[in-house]
Formats: structure tokens, C-alpha cells, sequence
């Protein structure tokens, strides 16, 4: 897996001011399961280290001027953006972790002023702006909300699940192949978006005779869309209350009971996702449950990540 990063998130002394901002998480824990493309059109343009810049409203368009000049730096920093997204556009990526707060990076987090210095609200960065447009169903983050655990585990969960479209895709995949994909991520999608799940439900269906090629551009787009939207607690615990409803016939009352205990504890906030699904997938193993053993859901991720253990990561 491939993803973009901002380059000073991974170390590189490229500020403004020859420093940097290094983020843990993505260098001591993504980088196991990732390759990083670094970028940045500010160092690109500018070189390091450089004034710092901000993003002007002027008559209505967002403009970059120097902080210290007061110049406007706009063209050349939009020439270095260009030549950037031409960089990424020629990786597989399956993400972009962007700095915060940047005019060139920020995702609605960039602070607009008015001529006049003062704050008009937020914006997205320049280049943010430019990734938007060319890669609409690419998993975006910036590393200041990646804080949220809740965030960061819906960020996480998409980019694995993005990943696996696109070897699924590269696979030459036949209409079987389609359905069992689709199959295997079922809990997934319904803990994203039950409408979607059953939409595309639909599309593998096929009722109107598409193309292989025409389907699976179709539910390409469905499936992106669907892995892009937030789990909540209440689309989790009813797909929890469904994977439970598999044992129905081999768990004891008193086991039935525990296990649905967990499942409310969960919704109540008490105790993590992981123990709930930790004990449905000891069950799936212990009664040989291929179906759920098989589902995405269960283990969306490496478990080394320990995205699921804090009770901060459901909203």
C-alpha cells in the first residue's frame, strides 16, 4: 500500500523554518504496512528554509501572500502544487495524510485572512484544494484530526479497505470474484452505510445485464463511497447484534446473555469494540463460522494497530 504523506510529518526539515514536524503515529506505526510518497509545493516552490505564507481573500478568490513582504506568491506556488499532484497522479495510492494548518496542506483547517489581516474563518490549503478535485474517492486525512481515535480508526479502516479494491481489481476479477468480494465485506459496508450495502447489493445482482467491465466500474464507485463514510456506534452495535445472531443455536443462555451484555457495554460507552468482536471471532473459530470468519469486518486491519481498544474510537 501506498500513501502520500506530507513531508514534514515524516521528519524532513523542510519548514518554513528548517524544522519539522514528525508524527509518531504515521513513522513508527503506519510505516510497517505502507510504503510513503513525500511531498510539499511551499519547499517545492520556495526552497527551505523561507517566509511563511497565508491565504488572502481577494476579491472574492483565495490568494497566497508573504507573511513578511506581504507579496503574492500565488502563481509560483500554484506551478510547484501542479507539479506535485503530477508526482502523485503517477503512484498507486490508496491515501493522503496531509500537515494541518497549512495554506498549502490544510483540510478546512488553513486560516483565510481578509486584506485587512483579519481572520475570515478556515480554508482548504492550495494543494488540499487541487487534491479534492483530481481524486475525489481517495482516503484523505490530515494528521491533526488523525488525533481523533475515532478519526483515525474510520481513516485507517478505509485506506486497508481501499487497498483491497485495488488488488482486488488488478486481479482480472470474473462476476463470481465480484460477488465473493462483495460477500466477505458485507459487515463492513452495513457498519458504514446500510442504503449503499444494499445498493450495491443490487449492482452485483445485475438484473440489468451490464458489462463485467461496466459492473465493476459501478460498484467501484459505490464500494469507494461507501468505505468513505463514518462508522457510528449505533450502525456498529447493529451489525454486532447481527454477527450474534449467527450463535443462536450453539451459545448457552448464559453465554447468549455475556455476549449481549458486551455488545451494550460497547454502545454504553464502558468498554472498547475489541471485546465485543474478540468474542464473536472466538466463537466464529470455535464453531467453524466460515461466513464470518471470512468477514472484513472482524479484522478490517492489522490488530497491531490497536484501533478498536479505546473506548474514545465510536462516536
Amino acid at each position: 500500500m501506498t500513501l502520500a504523506v506530507s513531508s514534514c510529518l515524516l521528519g524532513e526539515k523542510i519548514r518554513f523554518d528548517g524544522g519539522h514536524k514528525r508524527d509518531r503515529f504515521i513513522t513508527d506505526e503506519l510505516c510497517g504496512f505502507a510504503e510513503f510518497v513525500p511531498f510539499c509545493p511551499e519547499h517545492l516552490a520556495f526552497g527551505t528554509p523561507r517566509p511563511s505564507v497565508r491565504l488572502v481573500s481577494v476579491e472574492g478568490a483565495v490568494r497566497v501572500h508573504s507573511n513578511k513582504s506581504g507579496e503574492d506568491l500565488s502563481d509560483a506556488l500554484l506551478q510547484s502544487c501542479h507539479d506535485e499532484l503530477t508526482n502523485l497522479e503517477a503512484k498507486s495510492l490508496c491515501g493522503i495524510i496531509f500537515k494541518s494548518k497549512s495554506p498549502s496542506c490544510g483540510m478546512k483547517s488553513a486560516k483565510l485572512y481578509l486584506e485587512n489581516g483579519y481572520c475570515e474563518g478556515k480554508e482548504d490549503g492550495v494543494f488540499m484544494h487541487l487534491c479534492r478535485e483530481r481524486f475525489p474517492l481517495l482516503p484523505m486525512e490530515e494528521e491533526g484530526r488523525l488525533e481523533d481515535a475515532w478519526l483515525r480508526e474510520n481513516f485507517v479502516m478505509q485506506i486497508f479497505a481501499y487497498d483491497a479494491y485495488e488488488t482486488f481489481k488488478a486481479s482480472n476479477p470474473s462476476l463470481g470474484d465480484l460477488v465473493r468480494f462483495h460477500t466477505i465485506n458485507k459487515f463492513l459496508l452495513q457498519s458504514k452505510d446500510e442504503a449503499l450495502y444494499r445498493e450495491l447489493g443490487n449492482i452485483v445482482a445485475n438484473r440489468e445485464n451490464h458489462t463485467l467491465q461496466m459492473l465493476l466500474g459501478i460498484y467501484e464507485l459505490g464500494f469507494k463511497t461507501a468505505i468513505a463514510r463514518k462508522s457510528s456506534i449505533k450502525k456498529t452495535r447493529n451489525v454486532l447484534d447481527h454477527l450474534a445472531g449467527f450463535f443462536k443455536n450453539e451459545l448457552t443462555k448464559s453465554e447468549k446473555e455475556a455476549l449481549h451484555t458486551q455488545i451494550g457495554d460497547y454502545a454504553s460507552k464502558i468498554i472498547p469494540l475489541i471485546v465485543p468482536v474478540s468474542t464473536i471471532y472466538l466463537y466464529a473459530k470455535k464453531y467453524n463460522t466460515e461466513y464470518l470468519l471470512d468477514q472484513t469486518f472482524l479484522t478490517p486491519y492489522p490488530k497491531t494497530l490497536s484501533l478498536r481498544s479505546h473506548i474514545s474510537g465510536g462516536k
